[in-house]
């Protein structure tokens, strides 16, 4: 038996939410392996930025505006990337939304943003680019969930922590639909990282002293990507359906 490494050279890797934060991390990791990668962000500012950050690490990187809970602007992703690229070998699903207020005042339509960036949104993707890899009998596809979708929490997120919870599941859903007909499908979930959606969590938190993690600690850069490019290795061949936490031991208390 050989060993297997991180190697993801000649294949696409398609990386929604990619212009910052968690999915620049994972979009960059991924280039270090060797990937092409395809980052998707709903701004051309953002997306500009980090395909200049990753073309200076020398990534081989296309950068489209995609809004993830428009079937139309999904559809247009898919087949420019097919056409630029011939191929996607990896999807990661990270674009996603969050807004806080109690669930008695949470406005029906931040709720509905959430719900649509988040799930709608990761449903889209998967059916988009899953077609293409259920044609070729071969994919892996990652979503980021995060560990709000194990419990209630106490940050007055519904909309974010229900959402979370769908994906959990929409990610098992997949992963037994598609297991015999070669894609993967696979979850993470994030405790807290500092990035600029969840600056604000972190700080409530900090605030009302909620224990962030055994460890003492939120998340660190580099803390997360490794685990996306493990799930979507060979090394991950046998695994599908499962969610790993990454949370310092958060959701095992």
């Amino acid at each position: 038996m050989g060993t297997v490494s991180f190697d993801f050279k000649d294949e696409v890797v398609v990386i929604t939410g990619g212009s910052r934060g968690l999915g620049l991390e994972i979009a960059h990791a991924f280039g270090q392996a060797g990937a092409k990668v395809v980052i998707t962000a709903r701004r051309e500012q953002w997306l500009n930025e980090a395909e200049k950050f990753l073309k200076d690490q020398g990534i081989a990187v296309d950068a489209l505006i995609c809004d993830v809970a428009d079937a139309t602007s999904v559809e247009q992703l898919v087949q420019q990337t097919l056409q630029n690229n011939g191929k996607i070998d990896v999807l990661v699903n990270n674009a996603g939304l969050t807004w806080g207020a109690p669930a008695e005042t949470m406005p029906l339509e931040r709720w509905r943003q959430v719900i649509d960036a988040n799930i709608t949104g990761t449903f889209l993707m998967s059916q988009a680019v899953g077609q293409h890899m259920l044609e070729r009998k071969k994919g892996a596809i990652v979503n980021v969930a995060s560990i709000a979708g194990f419990g209630g929490g106490q940050l007055n997120t519904v909309g974010y922590n229900a959402s979370k919870a769908a994906v959990i599941n929409l990610t098992r859903a997949l992963a037994i639909e598609w297991a015999a007909r070669g894609i993967r499908v696979n979850a993470i979930a994030p405790g807290l990282f500092r990035t600029r959606m969840s600056e604000v969590l972190v700080q409530r938190a900090e605030a009302a002293n909620i224990p962030v993690a055994p460890m003492g600690r939120i998340g660190q850069l580099g803390e997360l990507a490794p685990m996306v490019l493990f799930l979507a290795s060979e090394g991950a061949s046998y695994i599908t359906g499962q969610v790993v936490a990454i949370d310092g031991g958060r959701s095992a208390q």
